[in-house]
């Protein structure tokens, strides 16, 4: 069974260029469809996490402008995201791999307590979802990749 960490390594990289391009639609999305009506179910989350009653439309445009804001910074870190999992896969760096590690242990205790502060669980919700489908991949690739390059080449 030698081809199944090849196979492995081979489907986790592709699974994580998947999530890398999913986030950077997402943040595409927030950016350009804040007036849409796409967001309104959300943005009504976000606004009876602080209104009583309905927010006051000022509160909503800027509510609108912020998740904006967030989703030109999320475009950026989407594309950070593809060219650490490109160089990882292409180098079988670690360092890629840690890095992006870092960058997700970083982001989401921080997220997850802002989020919880504020009873905003659906945020709690897809933090742990991105944390599970971020983390056990990155994990496996930087332990094969750290291994392998130990590992004396064949004469």
């Amino acid at each position: 069974m030698q081809g199944t960490p090849r196979t492995l390594r081979r489907w986790l990289v592709g699974w994580l260029y998947l999530i890398a391009f999913i986030h950077l639609l997402v943040s595409l999305t927030l950016t350009w469809a804040g007036h849409s009506g796409l967001l309104d179910g959300y943005l009504s989350t976000l606004e009876r996490a602080f209104w009583p009653g309905a927010a006051p439309l000022p509160a909503r445009e800027q509510q609108i402008w912020w998740i904006a804001l967030f989703g030109a910074t999320l475009q950026s870190y989407s594309i950070f995201m593809l060219a650490l999992v490109h160089l990882g896969n292409r180098l079988r760096a670690p360092t890629a791999w840690a890095a992006l590690c870092a960058g997700v242990m970083l982001w989401a205790p921080q997220d997850m307590l802002i989020s919880a502060r504020q009873e905003i669980w659906s945020h709690l919700g897809a933090d742990l979802i991105a944390l599970l489908v971020l983390l056990p991949p990155l994990l496996w690739l930087y332990r094969h990749d750290r291994a392998s390059s130990f590992q004396e080449p064949a004469p």
